[in-house]
């Protein structure tokens, strides 16, 4: 039987056919099931970009089509969704890898990702040696990037702490875990970092009572690569699956037999292993046979917008292809700060593998050609100094430099083009870029239209340039895929009308931003939950761009905000332990509803958000989004009191406001 017991809910047929399974091996059978199997997990690209939509339908359909692609592929198990790096320090190299800064998104994103690609994905909990980033899962790991030193040291050499306090862990980095494993998560990756001084992987606080008995996970933990270095620790603390150099049949079956490693937990292991498997139905024998990763799957189941500008240019190494691609080479030992080309995904661990891109140049080209617009460009971030002269055969024709300013001059339209990169293997080094903010002054010095376009790895500060009088426009995003050109164009030209959302504050200085990177072993979190929005409202600093913004075409009016919340809950949750929590941990308690109407004139979505200001007793920030559980004495508490409510645009862009109260 699982340890602990809950209540398995849906997953009851699932663990049934797994001890049915179990029964039958015998010991060195059920040994060789947790430790030195060869197992390929590809990992998946879903990122910030889709936490920007604040769109749990594109979340689902973009997981859906991944999980549909992997089981075509014979893929059983894949390393995602991946809910973390949180984004505790906007300079964390792996930041794109995760759904953003705010808990609720991050567990909303996750949480339907993980349920579209069937459940049984993998997810990395507490994090994968992340870049001075808030690891993904019960608890931090916000380390520089040490996992592999000078010495190529790993875990035990490189001991960093991530130290965080319960009310931390629980309110900002377990929470997004609650709902991923109530949507079926089926495995998780432990970190090979420590958490509050101890060893991730045998860490039985965070393994066995935070994940498997209060989150009622019943699926299984396996170890970062490099991440487990004892037998004994790791099986103890947590882990379900070893690597066959620390979990050797021979030094397993001496644990069992000097009674280290029970016979009932070396039982639950070997569930956890294979309970996913029937969770989602594997055992139904439909599944395609195994190929190569490679293999091809049919998966065919004011300034903006613009109007065909007359004369257009395009600038920036950004907006058109690298030297070679559409991949670059995997490493995990840091690139950045920008990327030589255009960049359409993240990198290290986490990098997608492109059959293709199409970069801005290529769809503006194919948009430009019929509708009779010149365009102009010069790729390159440092081409202003002096440029290059070209020659006309015609010698009675003078010479002209190609430089940013001359490309600039007469232009209808110029599109400046940045990007900002980072890897699993370094931190990042700026949130500006001398050079593309130098280009985009220059350019607008001389093109009273420009648009800029930034794709970015995290928050990418703006503030050099975007009060330039010239500077009309900003379409910013996350990494976007293989797809990423014709997407910007479709924005650009108005074909698709914006309606995506900032999953993080955009600051106008690099010191707005509270938490720095980390070289020290003893990494405190003392900003607690004050991450992103919750500083910036909590000290009342003024964000360029506050978490939650995004512009459209058309505008949208709020009206008659109605609040129906039940003004009697219990104090803390009764129901019983389930996968996900307590069961009552999920109820409704009640709706907030709110009419919103497009008055504009073109067709589009608006993204409303409620923010909930809580009662002095919960101790919380000024605002969060859609939260109002606090952690008190290892249990979940509802906040008894008043509650304001605020229903708007953004988290400081409010158009409605409310209250109700809230007894026990």
């Amino acid at each position: 039987m699982l340890t602990p017991i809950v209540a398995f809910d849906s997953w009851q047929t699932a663990y049934e056919k797994a001890s049915t399974l179990i029964s039958t091996l015998t010991t060195t059978q059920r040994l060789s099931l947790i430790t030195g199997s060869s197992i390929t997990t590809p990992n998946t690209t879903l990122s910030s970009a889709l936490a920007m939509t604040f769109d749990r339908d594109a979340i689902y359909a973009q997981a859906r089509a991944v999980g549909k692609e992997f089981y075509g592929k014979g893929v059983q198990v894949v390393a995602g969704p991946t809910s973390q790096p949180l984004g505790r320090t906007p300079w964390g190299g792996r930041n794109v890898e995760g759904f953003g800064r705010d808990p609720y998104l991050n567990g909303v994103a996750t949480g339907v990702s993980t349920r579209a690609g069937g459940g049984g994905g993998m997810g990395e909990f507490p994090g994968k040696g992340t870049a001075s980033a808030s690891g993904p899962g019960g608890a931090p790991t916000g380390i520089p990037f040490r996992r592999r030193a000078a010495s190529s040291a790993d875990a035990e050499s490189a001991p960093y702490s991530s130290n965080a306090d319960d009310k931390t862990i629980h309110e900002t980095y377990l929470w997004p875990f609650y709902d991923t494993v109530k949507n079926g998560l089926g495995a998780v990756m432990c970190a090979m970092t420590k958490v509050n001084r101890t060893m991730s992987w045998e860490n039985s606080d965070l393994l066995m009572k935070s994940l498997k008995t209060e989150l009622g996970f019943p699926g299984m933990v396996w170890p970062e690569m490099n991440g487990q270095s004892t037998a004994q620790g790791s099986a103890l603390g947590g882990e379900d699956y070893g690597s066959s150099s620390s979990w050797s049949t021979e030094t397993m079956q001496a644990l069992l037999a000097n009674g280290t490693l029970s016979q009932a937990r070396l039982d639950d292991m070997a569930i956890r292993n294979v309970i996913a498997y029937y969770y989602v139905g594997l055992d139904d024998g439909q599944q395609p046979e195994a190929q190569a990763t490679n293999a091809h799957v049919d998966n065919t189941n004011n300034a903006l917008p613009l109007s065909k500008p007359r004369v257009m240019s395009v600038f920036g190494a950004h907006a058109g292809p690298a030297l070679g691609g559409p991949n670059q080479a995997m490493n995990v030992q840091g690139s950045g700060p920008t990327y030589q080309g255009h960049l359409a995904s993240g990198t290290g661990s986490g990098q997608a593998s492109l059959p293709y891109v199409i970069d801005p140049h290529m769809a503006l080209s194919m948009r430009a050609a019929p509708e009779g617009t010149m365009l102009r460009w010069i790729m390159n971030d440092t081409y202003s100094s002096s440029g290059s002269t070209l020659i006309a055969s015609d010698a009675t024709s003078t010479s002209a430099q190609v430089t940013f300013a001359n490309c600039a001059t007469g232009s209808d339209v110029c599109l400046v083009f940045l990007n900002a990169l980072s890897e699993e293997g370094a931190d990042r080094t700026e949130l500006y870029n001398e050079d593309q903010d130098a280009m985009v002054s220059t350019v607008a010095d001389h093109c009273n239209n420009t648009v800029v376009v930034v794709n970015a790895v995290g928050p990418r500060l703006v503030d050099r340039w975007i009060e330039h009088e010239n500077v009309t426009a900003l379409l910013y995003g996350s990494v976007l895929g293989q797809e990423s050109g014709n997407s910007i164009v479709d924005v650009l030209y108005g074909d698709v009308n914006p309606s995506a959302r900032l999953a993080y504050t955009i600051a106008k200085n690099e010191s707005d931003y509270n938490v720095q990177l980390c070289y020290t072993a003893q990494c405190d979190f003392t900003e607690g939950v004050y991450l992103d929005y919750r500083h910036f409202d909590a000290q009342d600093i003024t964000p360029r761009y506050p978490f939650g913004h995004g512009l459209s075409y058309t505008t949208f009016a709020y009206s008659s905000l109605v609040v129906n919340i039940h003004p009697s809950v219990p104090r803390t949750p009764q129901g019983t332990a389930s996968v996900g929590g307590p069961s009552d941990f999920w109820d409704t308690v009640g709706t907030i509803s709110a009419p919103i109407t497009n008055n504009g004139t073109c067709a589009g979505v608006e993204v409303p958000q409620l923010y909930l200001p809580f009662p002095e007793e919960a101790g919380q920030p000024v605002r969060q989004l859609r939260g109002f559980e606090r952690c008190g004495a290892q249990k979940w508490i509802v906040a008894a009191g008043k509650y304001k409510v605020f229903v708007g645009a953004s988290s400081r862009d409010f158009r409605l406001k409310g209250e109700f109260v809230v007894k026990y």
